[in-house]
């Protein structure tokens, strides 16, 4: 109870002071605006003008336009003696001098003779009885009793003659009349001139100028158009009250009145077109009116032109028409959006326009056709302020609805800022939050938020607040991921600098974060094993490479799993991935920290040893066969004995990946084979290493230009067993001439050529280099029934070099027969449908088709009859040594007799010595190859020969050769 006799009192006085406060918002928002109108109105109403003058009398006159030759006041005044009195006289844009004589009118008092033309550009007065000159005066100066006043000129000279004689000359639309004033009365006309024009310069000046400020500080253009439109306005109103020849009440200078007056016509239309469009563009365009308003966008440049180089009474009369047809195309779009479109922007702007148009009209029908009535109804300036007036509510309309829309938009923004999901916020210099929406807050946690006070410090990791300002000052949108200052949240925020605050966008990526690290770890990882994947391990290689480059020593082992297929093949694949986890683990367990394992195949795997030295690398590679080799792998209560074999080379700097990978495997096989228990070591030097720098030296070498130049072909003899001296048949050989002549073996030029994709390049030479060889020797190589030529897989299967062999036996097809296409039986069964065709299609060629190393594939004796070949060249691997095999002469003898069943010949290949020769010929074979017969000889030689038993050295086998002979001569057929 003590407290509440002072709660009580503060309350009664904040409702007090509420009062008040509403009282004074009544005065100011309602009560004094609503006075200071209803004053005002009653004041134009019932008060008496303090300006207001009378007394001004019309005089009539005698008018004389003088349309020929230059006449003295003496002829004029004659001339003009015989014309009838008028009120006034209007010129039709005549700028002829036009003479009028009238008597003023008797009055008591001081008495002054207005001219108020506005068009009027200079008058001279005499004297009607002595033709003595009164006085003369322009825009710019008067002289005797007659000035420029007001908007035409005043003769002030007491007394007044009895009959006064005066000359005009005028442009424009000139309406030439007489008023007869009182002179103090015409001093008060004169004052009330100046006050209007004062207050309609004033007033329009003042408005415009609010105007352009509002839309300096709003930055808004179409404020800055009203503007000027509203200056321009009170030009065009000055001009039809006479007002334009003074501008803020300083005199226009009257060599620009004429021409001021034109361009500032032209200008008012220019900017009335601009804020039409401004104001009404989508609904232009919703109406397809695009097109009318670009034809008077273009018109305003000759227009702008006409105004500043044509004469005013020229000028005048264009521009009539033009604006005729420009506003009623204008004034029947805006009533047609009104129509359609409810615009109240477009209503206010039609009354605008119809009030200007109107005025318009009257000022062209009173100047053309003399209907002076019409002024008196609506004029420029009743025009002007009406018109104003109506463009103002069209504008403030206009600023309505785009506050209307600014407000609601903002309405959707602090809606969407407070619904957003991510985080925005505001910060000040120092680090402590301005605003945040709620998601923020939910983010971060945030439970009492106070401005200014919060700070970002309390909620993020240390540093990222300096991390943040610097980022910000460099750049305009600054993007950085940091963490919660517990470490487990992750976020990623965007942050710009504005207004020397920082505006922000905070996202929480913790899962993001999550998942992108999984992505990574299965991008660079093997999914079974856990293990690095290719990728993953090239990636360690790469770094490890880095510090072999500064001189470490670096050490690559390539380890394959021996047999392990059978343990997929018998026991599923379950139990091999168990497997392989576990050899995956043993490895782990013997490799030192920076050394990392990678799975490159199904049971192969990449060992890098950055910073391990040779002998080190050995002991631990060692390590790795005895521990998985040594213990079984056990999967449920089965147990698997695994081996490996080890290949392991020590790096030098600068060596690809690919490569080092290539000789790590070349080892492991070579480990497999048995070598060196299951490891095999590779120093640095090793021969290994030359050969593959042949090899890669090699694919360079076919990559480039010149690839066949250091390319020949060596023929080995392939001979007869039926007639041995009758026939000169043989291989064609590739062989390689080294650099410093050496003619070598072409295997690593085959072998290159393969692994490089180059191999139908060179079987595309040896194609066209045997056909035109056997062209060229063609006659000298009479005995020659075929050449056999190697076909490589790779080119049967590339089409372009199919479709080349076919264009190349075209051209030689004179010779084509004579040679025969060797294809090795596992490519002929690799694609059997291609194989023969291709086969179909060189046979209609002539040429013919050999099956190469048969039965040293997956040979299948049914394939035979699919392949229509012509020869089958039995595998050298069961003719060697034939004699010490006798299965080798079973399995021969039964690929002859389904030979001959099928009527193929057959070659023998790798006959060594005459025994094996002797052999063969009993079993049927048709031919026999080997070096027996000839090792590979120069074309030369070939030539020179007229049988491959020339070429025959071997005691044995020319004793045998005459045996052939002598079967032969008997016609006895061999076995």
């Amino acid at each position: 109870m003590p407290n509440s006799t002072p709660q009580r009192r503060f309350s009664l006085l904040l409702a007090a002071h509420a009062v008040v406060e509403w009282v004074l918002n009544l005065f100011a928002y309602y009560l004094i605006p609503l006075g200071i109108g209803f004053v005002s109105l009653l004041a134009l109403l019932f008060w008496h003008d303090q300006y207001r003058s009378s007394g001004d009398v019309p005089l009539s006159m005698h008018v004389l336009s003088q349309e020929d030759g230059a006449l003295a006041p003496g002829a004029a005044l004659a001339r003009l003696r015989a014309s009838s009195l008028v009120s006034g006289h209007d010129t039709h844009l005549s700028e002829a001098p036009v003479w009028f004589a009238f008597e003023p009118m008797p009055r008591s008092g001081s008495q002054v003779i207005e001219f108020p033309s506005r068009h009027a550009l200079d008058v001279a007065c005499w004297d009607a009885a002595s033709l003595a000159p009164l006085g003369a005066a322009t825009r710019a100066s008067g002289s005797g009793v007659i000035s420029a006043s007001k908007a035409g000129f005043v003769l002030d000279l007491q007394p007044l003659p009895a009959e006064l004689l005066c000359r005009v000359r005028s442009a424009g639309p000139a309406r030439l009349s007489v008023l007869q004033w009182p002179a103090a009365q015409y001093t008060l006309s004169v004052e009330q001139y100046h006050r209007k024009s004062g207050l309609l310069d004033g007033g329009m000046v003042v408005l415009a100028l609010f105007v352009l400020i509002t839309a300096l500080i709003n930055r808004q253009p179409l404020y800055v158009l009203f503007a000027g439109w509203l200056i321009l306005n009170l030009r065009v109103g000055a001009l039809s009250a006479g007002w334009d020849i003074q501008w803020l009440g300083q005199t226009v200078p009257s060599d620009w009145l004429l021409r001021s007056r034109s361009v500032t016509i032209t200008l008012y239309g220019i900017a009335t077109l601009t804020l039409y469009q401004a104001l009404l563009k989508q609904n232009i365009a919703a109406l397809r009116y695009v097109l009318p308003m670009r034809i008077m966008q273009w018109l305003c440049m000759p227009m702008l032109a006409a105004a500043m180089f044509l004469p005013y009474g020229m000028y005048l009369p264009l521009l009539w028409g033009i604006t005729v047809c420009c506003f009623s195309v204008m004034t029947v779009g805006l009533f047609k959006i009104i129509v359609e479109s409810r615009n109240r922007v477009a209503s206010w702007f039609a009354a605008s326009f119809a009030v200007s148009f109107l005025a318009t009209i009257a000022e062209v029908a009173a100047a053309a056709l003399g209907m002076r009535e019409l002024l008196g109804v609506i004029n420029s300036v009743t025009a002007a302020l009406a018109s104003s007036l109506l463009a103002a509510l069209a504008v403030a309309e206009q600023m309505r609805i785009e506050t209307e829309q600014r407000e609601a938009a903002q309405r959707e923004l602090e809606h969407a800022y407070q619904a957003m999901p991510v985080g925005l916020f505001t910060l000040d210099m120092a680090g402590h939050f301005l605003s945040v929406n709620p998601a923020l807050r939910k983010m971060l946690g945030i439970g009492r938020f106070v401005p200014g006070r919060t700070a970002w410090r309390e909620y993020f990791s240390e540093g990222s607040w300096t991390a943040l300002q610097q980022r910000v000052h460099a750049r305009e949108e600054a993007e950085m991921e940091l963490s919660s200052r517990d470490g487990s949240q992750r976020f990623q925020v965007s942050a710009t600098l504005a207004r020397a605050r920082i505006e922000g966008v905070l996202q929480d990526t913790t899962e993001k974060h999550k998942v992108t690290e999984q992505l990574q770890f299965m991008a660079n990882n093997d999914p079974l094993t856990k293990v690095f994947n290719r990728r993953g391990i090239e990636q360690e290689y790469a770094q490890a490479a880095a510090a072999l480059a500064a001189g470490k020593p670096m050490a690559l082992a390539y380890v394959d799993l021996d047999r392990f297929k059978l343990i997929n093949d018998l026991f599923g694949h379950a139990a091999g991935d168990e497997v392989l986890k576990q050899v995956c683990e043993r490895m782990a367990g013997i490799l030192a920290g920076g050394q990392q394992v990678g799975r490159v195949g199904g049971d192969e795997f990449v060992i890098v040893m950055p910073d391990t030295a040779i002998a080190l690398a050995t002991i631990i590679c060692r390590g790795i066969v005895d521990r998985l080799g040594s213990t079984p792998f056990r999967v449920g209560d089965k147990a698997f004995h695994v081996r490996a074999s080890v290949g392991l080379i020590e790096l030098a700097p600068g060596i690809p990946m690919k490569d080092a990978v290539s000789t790590a495997d070349r080892a492991c096989r070579e480990a497999k084979l048995g070598t060196g228990e299951g490891l095999v070591v590779y120093e640095r030097g090793a021969e290994a290493f030359r050969q593959r720098e042949v090899e890669l030296d090699m694919v360079a070498r076919l990559s480039g230009p010149g690839a066949t130049d250091s390319l020949l072909l060596e023929m080995q003899p392939i001979m007869s067993l039926r007639s041995p001296r009758d026939t000169l048949n043989f291989e064609v050989l590739l062989r390689l001439r080294e650099p410093d002549g050496r003619v070598v073996p072409a295997g690593a030029v085959i072998a290159a050529a393969e692994k490089s994709g180059r191999a139908s390049l060179i079987d595309r030479w040896v194609l066209n280099t045997t056909l035109a060889w056997i062209a060229e020797h063609a006659e000298r190589l009479g005995n020659t029934r075929f050449v056999c030529m190697n076909l490589s897989g790779a080119s049967l299967n590339d089409e372009r070099f199919v479709q080349d062999t076919f264009a190349v036996l075209g051209q030689y097809l004179h010779v084509a027969s004579r040679l025969c296409l060797e294809i090795t039986e596992s490519v002929a069964l690799h694609d059997l449908d291609n194989t023969r065709r291709f086969i179909d299609q060189v046979r209609s060629f002539g040429v013919k088709v050999a099956l190469d190393d048969f039965g040293a594939g997956y040979t299948s004796f049914s394939y035979l009859k699919e392949l229509p070949a012509d020869v089958l060249k039995i595998d050298g691997n069961f003719i060697v040594n034939i004699n010490a095999h006798p299965a080798n002469v079973a399995i021969v003898e039964a690929m002859v007799s389904l030979a001959g069943n099928l009527g193929m010949k057959t070659v023998a290949e790798w006959a060594e010595d005459a025994a094996t020769v002797r052999t063969l010929a009993r079993i049927g074979v048709d031919y026999v190859q080997g070096w027996v017969v000839a090792r590979s000889q120069p074309a030369e030689r070939l030539l020179a020969a007229r049988s491959a038993a020339e070429f025959i050295t071997d005691p044995e086998l020319l004793e045998l050769l005459g045996e052939l002979d002598a079967r032969a001569s008997a016609g006895l057929v061999p076995g």
